[in-house]
């Protein structure tokens, strides 16, 4: 049974919602609810910010979330591709230093930032920070 899901927030709501999905391959189901969980709640028109890390680092780069795979699941490419129209994609900086991944290497419109960027998001007022 595949779940459709129909936002029911406003769509100028003041609340944001900050993902941190540590799990890649590694973790396919923690990694697809991570996924899902950012573009359901930019669909409902929360402000919403995905944050790369550990395993997950890896999607930041062009071609690999299409060679992620996970029954019932709505594929992971076009679950980043609508955080990054509606919210913000950040992969985290020492991530990317320990697999060599470069800010020009990255998908267009992700960045790389570190803790003092994360910390300032998820202590805003109104912000709820989940990690998978």
């Amino acid at each position: 049974m595949v779940e459709t899901y129909t936002p029911r927030l406003d769509p100028m709501a003041t609340r944001s919602l900050v993902v941190k999905v540590t799990a890649g391959a590694d973790a396919p189901e923690r990694c697809s609810q991570a996924f899902t969980v950012a573009a359901t709640a930019a669909a409902a028109g929360l402000r919403v910010s995905l944050w790369l890390t550990g395993e997950a680092s890896w999607f930041a780069l062009p071609g690999r979330a299409e060679t992620f795979t996970l029954p019932h699941a709505t594929p992971l490419p076009d679950l980043l591709a609508a955080v990054l129209e509606a919210g913000t994609v950040t992969l985290c900086t020492q991530c990317a230093a320990r697999r060599e991944i470069t800010a020009d290497a990255v998908i267009p419109g992700i960045r790389i930032a570190g803790a003092t960027t994360f910390v300032e998001e998820v202590t805003a007022d109104g912000v709820q920070a989940l990690v998978y």
